[in-house]
């Protein structure tokens, strides 16, 4: 019997000084770092929202990243996951900034 891995959709929002290229770009750098696929993008209401989607073990990785650590020019208030569910498999073909 082969062990076959969680896959998991979870899509999140980051709150605190999180504006502007640098939270996007650090927070795909970490996605693509980790395997893990969906997107990022800055909001109107100055925070930063996305979807990822991979391995359970991946996905916990980046969660505490999100939570904790960001970009070096952040300051992550907190971060709230909702609508985390289990996938066959992911949707998104990479991890991308939407603008």
């Amino acid at each position: 019997m082969a062990f076959v891995k969680m896959v998991l959709s979870v899509d999140f929002e980051v709150f605190g000084r999180v504006q502007g290229l640098y939270e996007v770009m650090f927070t795909k750098d970490k996605a693509k770092e980790l395997g893990l696929k969906g997107w990022v993008m800055n909001t109107h209401r100055d925070t930063v929202v996305g979807t990822i989607q991979g391995e359970n073990d991946k996905i916990m990785v980046m969660r505490e990243w999100l939570r904790t650590t960001g970009s070096p020019y952040s300051r992550i208030e907190k971060c709230e996951f909702k609508n985390e569910k289990s996938i066959s498999k992911p949707e998104f073909r990479d991890f991308s900034v939407k603008h």
